[in-house]
């Protein structure tokens, strides 16, 4: 049976106090009626030590004295109201000779059978009928009359068990009431409980089954400043990534599907002009040209989407090792000389050591390198220069790559690093782009644990700044 957070809560609780009320009224019990009979016994047994010194000590020697009988029996009664207690003073034979509650001086001996004056356990009290003598349990304290450091008599001081079971039935008493107010109060600090930490929750496991159903319009924001407030804001942040997240994506499809469409669309209507004799044989040669094209276009545009998936930052896939960018850069702008040559462009390298060296996946960064040249080139003007820098901060190599070309858009330079997107500036000029070059240069760098700057003018030109971790003397050996 499955049972909700709440319910278990409760049961728990409730649990608890029965195991509480269980604690008190038998291990709290048995200790208190331990305590109230070693402490009543404790207070017999200094009554009768005072009773020994003041009166009784000499009684044994005056035995004869009538006077001294009746002081002594007027003694006994006046500290059995006191300590409401019964009081004999036994012979050292084991002869009760005088009774707190008998009238009479003239009291008549009682033998008491089996008489031992030392108790069992060795203590100076018992619990029993003191040899046979009530018929209900008692509280027995036995106290030694002594004279001349002789043994003469004892004074034995009884109550019944059930005074002593009532004065501690009466703590427990309290102890219950006491339990019970607790109780209460824990009740209201459950309901206050439930109100702080149940109910929010409640609130987020009803927002977050909405999330799971896809429904992210609806935030939780409990308006706290606690662990479960901020639990809360971290949830409504989670659900508008995923809702991000998700219009990104049907913006992804929607791209794809675009970008697909309009090349597959030439080719297909190319390709059919030429069958049913539309385009004559003559000139058939130019369109296969443009086909190629196209089917080259859908070449890069599959080639940008299946680096974009590689890069996958959860799984950091990075073959990390030493090289030197400055020959990094220069390969790599060397493999652009004929496209600089026929457009008139020339590559300008500006390096502030001859050799800086950098701890990054080489592949990686060379496939950035490449994609910011090819479009600093793609959006250059003829007789124009592209300079490529490095530059030495501290721990750090930093990478610039600057033009002078058409610029960027002041509205879509945090648009840029979007899959597909181009500019509607780039868009007339760049007819073979696919708008994920820039995309899998930030996907790169950001899986590297490096940043990427752009700092562009329209009609000045535009700078990509990007930065690298030096290596260090430990990987350079």
């Amino acid at each position: 049976m499955r049972l909700s957070l709440n319910v278990k809560y409760f049961l728990s609780f409730l649990l608890f106090g029965i195991c509480c009320f269980l604690c008190i009224s038998t291990v709290a019990s048995q200790l208190m009626m331990k305590n109230a009979i070693s402490s009543k016994a404790a207070d017999f047994y200094q009554e009768g030590i005072w009773l020994t010194d003041q009166y009784v000590g000499n009684y044994f020697e005056e035995q004869g004295d009538l006077r001294t009988r009746s002081a002594i029996q007027s003694q006994l009664s006046s500290l059995d109201v006191y300590l409401d207690a019964r009081i004999w003073l036994i012979s050292r034979d084991g002869e009760r000779i005088l009774d707190s509650r008998a009238f009479d001086t003239q009291q008549e001996r009682v033998s008491i059978p089996e008489f031992n004056s030392v108790l069992p356990g060795g203590k100076y009290y018992m619990v029993g009928d003191f040899f046979g003598m009530f018929s209900e349990k008692t509280l027995s304290v036995l106290i030694p009359v002594s004279h001349n450091y002789h043994v003469r008599g004892y004074i034995a001081i009884h109550t019944p068990m059930s005074v002593i079971i009532r004065e501690k039935e009466g703590y427990l008493f309290s102890f219950y009431v006491t339990m019970i107010l607790l109780m209460g109060l824990a009740f209201l600090f459950a309901g206050a409980n439930w109100l702080i930490v149940f109910w929010p929750i409640r609130r987020m496991r009803k927002g977050a089954g909405e999330y799971a159903l896809g429904n992210y319009g609806t935030p939780i924001h409990l308006n706290r400043e606690d662990e479960l407030g901020f639990l809360s804001d971290t949830m409504d942040f989670m659900a508008q990534a995923l809702k991000d997240q998700d219009e990104d994506q049907r913006k992804l499809i929607s791209n794809i599907s675009h970008d697909f469409r309009s090349p597959l669309t030439s080719i297909k209507g190319y390709i059919e002009a030429m069958l049913d004799g539309t385009i004559p044989f003559e000139m058939q040669e130019k369109y296969l040209n443009i086909v190629l094209r196209e089917t080259e276009r859908l070449s890069k545009l599959t080639s940008g989407l299946l680096a974009l998936n590689s890069i996958d930052p959860r799984q950091n896939r990075l073959s990390r090792s030493r090289f030197d960018i400055n020959t990094v850069i220069k390969n790599t702008a060397a493999t652009f000389e004929g496209t600089c040559t026929s457009k008139r462009i020339s590559i300008e390298l500006l390096f502030t050591d001859w050799e800086s060296y950098v701890y990054a996946d080489m592949g990686k960064i060379q496939q950035v390198l490449y994609n910011l040249i090819d479009n600093a080139i793609k959006f250059s003007q003829p007789d124009s220069v592209i300079t490529i820098e490095t530059t030495i901060k501290y721990e750090k190599i930093f990478v610039s790559v600057r033009d002078t070309g058409i610029g960027i858009p002041k509205d879509s330079l945090n648009k840029i690093w979007e899959r597909f997107y181009k500019s509607d500036a780039s868009r007339g000029k760049d007819k073979s782009g696919t708008g994920l070059g820039l995309a899998i240069v930030k996907e790169i760098l950001q899986l590297h644990n490096e940043n990427i700057n752009v700092i562009s003018t329209e009609g000045v030109g535009t700078e990509f700044i990007f930065s690298l971790s030096r290596a260090s003397e430990e990987e350079k050996e």
